[in-house]
């Protein structure tokens, strides 16, 4: 416990007054409870100053590294460009392991899309030229209606939802399979909602065709662009309601 004395400098130290060294000399030349905290903690620095220097394992500073790059999110900025396409402008943005986001605009504007883009990615945008891989990966998606997935980087989302979307990508142009399908294909049959979530999740639609997934009763439901975009990509596909499963 302190005492009163103790206590008055502690509020001075408080209000930004700087005790005088004499003034504590003075405290402890008359205070016997202070003087006795004041030998056990000599005690301790004496007995801390007497040890030897420790030098950290050699194998500290490589864990620390790991710890950083499993734990710190070091995010850098994607680039992002604007292809002319059959269904409207596509914001494209990408990085060097490959296109990161596909997004329609439906008549908001520059500013909302590149806001929506960022929320999706959690990362800063770069207006930047068209690369020829980022442009004929998209031509040809409207070409053959197939995407080169290489080219494609889905990293950031979770395992499922890249299983997903993966089953998603080996239903054929042109024919739909429901959300419960997909949860059969993964491996997780009642997972159907979760399927559902996502596609709706899904960055790069088009080239991960979540438009050709519906529900149960071959209703087109949700789509990132709208149903009535969905019901045009599948149109152009050449899309058979007696193809569906």
């Amino acid at each position: 416990m302190r005492c009163c004395d103790v206590e008055r400098l502690w509020d001075e130290m408080r209000e930004g007054v700087e005790p005088q060294r004499e003034h504590i000399l003075a405290h402890l030349r008359g205070c016997p409870e202070c003087q006795e905290i004041y030998r056990e903690n000599e005690g301790i620095a004496y007995c801390l100053t007497c040890l030897p220097p420790v030098e950290p394992p050699k194998s500290l500073f490589p864990k620390i590294l790991d710890h950083i790059k499993t734990t710190v999110k070091i995010s850098t900025p994607d680039s992002v460009v604007t292809i002319d396409s059959p269904i409207g402008t596509l914001w494209v943005t990408f990085r060097h392991s490959g296109i990161t986001s596909v997004a329609l605009d439906r008549g908001e504007g520059e500013e909302a899309v590149l806001k929506r883009l960022q929320r999706r990615l959690g990362r800063g945008l770069i207006p930047s030229q068209t690369p020829q891989w980022v442009s004929d990966t998209v031509a040809a998606f409207f070409r053959t209606h197939y995407a080169d997935l290489e080219r494609v980087d889905i990293s950031d989302l979770t395992p499922f939802e890249q299983s997903a979307l993966r089953a998603a990508a080996t239903i054929p142009p042109g024919e739909v399979r429901s959300y419960g399908w997909i949860a059969e294909t993964i491996g997780q049959p009642a997972a159907t909602r979760a399927v559902g979530r996502a596609m709706a999740r899904n960055p790069v639609a088009l080239l991960y065709p979540c438009h050709r997934v519906v529900d149960a009763n071959g209703a087109l439901h949700q789509y990132a662009y709208g149903v009535e975009n969905k019901a045009r990509i599948l149109l152009l596909e050449g899309y058979k309601t007696t193809a569906r499963r």
